[in-house]
């Protein structure tokens, strides 16, 4: 019986892919093109992973430069500049997923636990109108196994009653690491991984508490 649920943001609750590949371009733009559209790729696969994070393996691990922190900050403020003017109208919103948590908020606990960065992410949900529905509304620089643990520490929550929903590994790696329940949402990969799986919030494959 689910007691309380943490969703990741981008990909699950806003469709953000095309303007996040758009926001990393621009901020490695001048860099070869075949190596950009690698380091697109990796960012679609490491869609839970923060900016931060990101950023330093395009220089580190792919241009084999090194890259200071003052450096990685500024390129993760240009890139939440970019989020904050393009991610605010509701065009974005996956309609499913906000109809499901406007349902169920009341009943159970929700928080969101999200590769984006934390203050971006806060004012995203103010502009969408979505920080009422939730408890906590946490991200980056904070990796997400992390965040996953330190809200199941703080609320006492007990792992076998709580479930993370996302649509990237990354995401089912902070479940798996912090022993509670995954099911993957808008991202057919992971159903070969035998991992649970969403089809539509219409028919969830989980039951929760009554209120």
């Amino acid at each position: 019986m689910i007691q309380q649920i943490l969703f990741d943001f981008d990909g699950v609750i806003i469709d953000s892919m095309d303007v996040r590949d758009y926001g990393f371009r621009k901020i490695v733009e001048g860099h070869d093109e075949a190596l950009v559209d690698a380091f697109i790729k990796y960012h679609r696969y490491n869609a839970g992973l923060s900016r931060y994070v990101k950023i330093r393996y395009f220089y580190e691990e792919m241009l084999g430069q090194s890259i200071s922190e003052k450096r990685v900050n500024e390129l993760a403020s240009k890139f939440s500049e970019i989020m904050k003017e393009r991610l605010t109208t509701p065009e974005v919103i996956i309609s499913e997923t906000v109809d499901f948590i406007k349902r169920i908020y009341k009943r159970v606990p929700l928080h969101i636990v999200s590769g984006s960065d934390g203050a971006e992410l806060r004012f995203l949900c103010r502009k969408l109108n979505l920080d009422k529905y939730f408890v906590t509304i946490e991200g980056s620089p904070t990796p997400k196994n992390k965040l996953v643990k330190d809200i199941m520490t703080k609320y006492k929550y007990n792992s076998k009653n709580t479930i993370l929903i996302g649509d990237s590994v990354n995401d089912y790696e902070a479940a798996e690491i912090n022993c509670i329940k995954f099911y993957g949402y808008n991202n057919r990969d992971l159903l070969s991984k035998g991992l649970g799986y969403i089809d539509s919030f219409k028919s969830i494959p989980f039951e929760m508490k009554s209120i």
